[in-house]
């Protein structure tokens, strides 16, 4: 697994997003902890009456693509709840939980 700096992956991360021509936007913003500190590279999707996820054990190098199909997944899946996640590549062994909508 590859670790980059906090800064690097969430830049390489918002571009590859910016540049995914998804029919919406994603916002990348930066916390300190995400409670997975034995796989620290996380990403977690959330939006208004969605449901959401949090992925741990990420490879910034690796997984890009496969966090943007994740997010083209979770757009078109009905309040965000992914029922097939093998569009999600490699996230779907990463997903640490799965949190329905509110």
């Amino acid at each position: 697994m590859d670790f980059v700096d906090a800064d690097g992956f969430a830049r390489q991360l918002g571009t590859a997003l910016n540049q995914a021509e998804l029919p919406e936007t994603f916002e990348v913003t930066q916390v300190d902890c995400m409670g997975s500190c034995s796989d620290p590279t996380s990403v977690a999707l959330q939006g208004i009456g969605r449901a959401s996820y949090l992925f741990a054990g990420l490879s910034a190098r690796h997984d890009i693509d496969d966090i943007i199909a994740t997010c083209r997944e979770y757009l078109n899946a009905p309040d965000g709840w992914i029922e097939d996640a093998r569009g999600c590549g490699r996230l779907r062994f990463c997903l640490k939980a799965r949190i329905p909508a509110l």
